[in-house]
């Protein structure tokens, strides 16, 4: 800057096989990162290669030497810098004049200018202690001064390390999550029987998705995961770690500012995203032919949407289990399907309807299994254009809402729409059961909209939805859906609609 007075600096880099493994400046600056001085001549030695004269090993230029060079050599080095070696020049003489000194029994000496071997592990220079203090510091500020925002800073530079297999990725998050351990408040919210602010959970959470990250890395050695588990296991032990759901989770707040509502909440999101490109880049390496990146990550993120889960415990995981799946599918619509990928999610879909239980759309699951409504939403219109048959059935499998049927039989069964009559036994632990049934009901809207003109197809979503749907509002929003669908101004009225719409408002 120009209004700062001119300084100079003094830096040394070490490198080992192109890569930066230790850095000193005389600025004093103190900084997680490298300072502007180290960067200027990293940049300067990258640019510029032949200005930086490049020297042998210390150790071979001194093996050219004779014994009066030597001598002549050590006590030049003493003489300019005698306050800071004379003490330590002392203590190696004596020790090389004894005969059972420890530095005698060793073959050769050290260089720290020859580079380590080969076989040795090397890694990007990073100032661990800096890590620490700076990590300490800002949780101390407890998310005020922007704290939360540099927390999140740190773990965009884990990621881009991660993304890099830069192997200080995973070191830069064990001090990181050393500090958050270490945090005092843990014990205090302990100790008063309070939750921690939704800001620090959201801080624990992403904890939480990048040691995932690290511990699915395939690049990653065994033993390197042995050692990661034993100290997660060990940081799983120590009685102030949070648990997912904090320590109470009978706390009911606000839900409508947490979960986006209604059909409109993506878009019986998506403005604030950058439209990316995806591309197909072939995977070599895997054996059947056509398969990209893109499509094992399609494919993957269909499989994780698709997988029957038990619906966890506290709000905060069940939010939670709603936030994540809205993000993924999110992703997902980025996405223009080709034929490539409308492949894998014919594939993925009959996959799902005839797998066992650990299809959440398999024939059969757990009465308190995650509903698969929005999954099967996206699954839907997704397939209509390409299989409209096998859309159908993903949708309607998905319909049901298993933790709000009747235990035992009521009513007239031989009519569907009357189980609806039946008081449901609502689970009190289902904190975000009215956001899955607006998502239930989205679905169902979803298809008859798709159905119009169609009488098979409008009867068999009218029975699902009498069969599965036991809000009252909800169907009753159904009945003037229908009804808007059936009376739309560009064509005559739906019949087939307009009685459903009759049916529903009925009922």
């Amino acid at each position: 800057m120009q209004s700062e007075p001119e300084t100079v600096c003094n830096v040394a880099i070490s490198f080992d096989r192109c890569k930066i493994t230790s850095v000193t400046c005389s600025c004093g600056n103190k900084d997680i990162f490298y300072c502007a001085h180290v960067v200027a001549l990293s940049l300067y030695r990258i640019r510029k290669p032949d200005q930086v004269k490049l020297h042998l090993p210390i150790s071979e230029t001194l093996f050219q030497m004779n014994r009066d060079q030597l001598q002549k050599f050590v006590q030049y080095l003493i003489t300019v810098h005698h306050t800071e070696v004379l003490p330590t020049a002392q203590k190696l003489a004596d020790e090389i004049l004894s005969q059972n000194s420890e530095i005698n029994q060793v073959h050769g000496a050290p260089d720290p200018t020859a580079g380590a071997s080969i076989d040795d592990e090397n890694c990007w220079h990073l100032d661990e202690e800096q890590v620490q203090e700076q990590v300490k510091l800002f949780l101390s500020q407890g998310g005020y001064h922007g704290s939360g925002k540099q927390l999140n800073l740190l773990f965009a530079k884990v990621r881009e390390m991660l993304k890099m297999r830069d192997s200080n990725g995973a070191r830069m998050l064990t001090l990181i999550t050393e500090q958050f351990m270490a945090d005092p408040r843990l014990s205090l919210w302990r100790q008063q029987g309070t939750a921690m602010t939704d800001k620090y959970r959201q801080l624990w959470d992403e904890l939480g998705a990048l040691w995932m990250c690290i511990v699915l890395n395939p690049h990653c050695k065994l033993e390197q995961k042995a050692s990661w588990l034993k100290q997660l296991k060990k940081w799983n032990s120590v009685d102030v770690c949070p648990w997912e759901d904090g320590n109470h989770g009978n706390e009911l707040p606000n839900l409508t500012n947490a979960l986006p509502q209604g059909a409109n909440a993506n878009q019986e999101n998506m403005g604030q995203c950058k439209s990316l490109e995806y591309q197909h880049l072939p995977a070599h390496k895997f054996l059947e032919e056509g398969e990209s990146y893109l499509t094992l990550a399609v494919e993957v993120a269909l499989i994780g949407l698709g997988q029957q889960r038990i619906m966890p415990d506290g709000l905060y995981a069940q939010e939670k289990v709603c936030r994540n799946e809205e993000q993924l599918i999110s992703k997902l619509q980025e996405i223009e399907l080709d034929d490539t990928l409308v492949k894998i999610f014919r594939k993925q879909a009959v996959f799902l309807l005839e797998a066992g239980p650990y299809s959440g759309l398999g024939e059969v699951i757990h009465r308190e299994s995650v509903p698969m409504h929005t999954f099967a939403k996206y699954l839907f219109t997704s397939l209509l254009p390409h299989d409209a048959e096998l859309a159908y059935k993903t949708a309607l499998r998905a319909m049901r809402l298993l933790v709000l049927e009747s235990t035992g039989p009521s009513g007239d069964m031989s009519r569907p729409h009357h189980i609806a009559s039946v008081v449901p036994n609502r689970y009190p632990r289902w904190f975000t059961l009215s956001h899955i049934e607006s998502q239930q009901c989205e679905l169902a809207s979803t298809m008859l909209t798709a159905a119009k003109g169609d009488v098979r197809r409008l009867e068999t979503v009218l029975e699902s939805i009498q069969k599965n749907i036991h809000s009252s509002s909800h169907i009753f929003k159904l009945a003037q859906d229908a009804f808007k669908i059936a009376t739309l101004m560009d064509s005559l009225p739906d019949i087939t609609l307009l009685k459903v719409s009759l049916e529903l408002g009925l009922q």
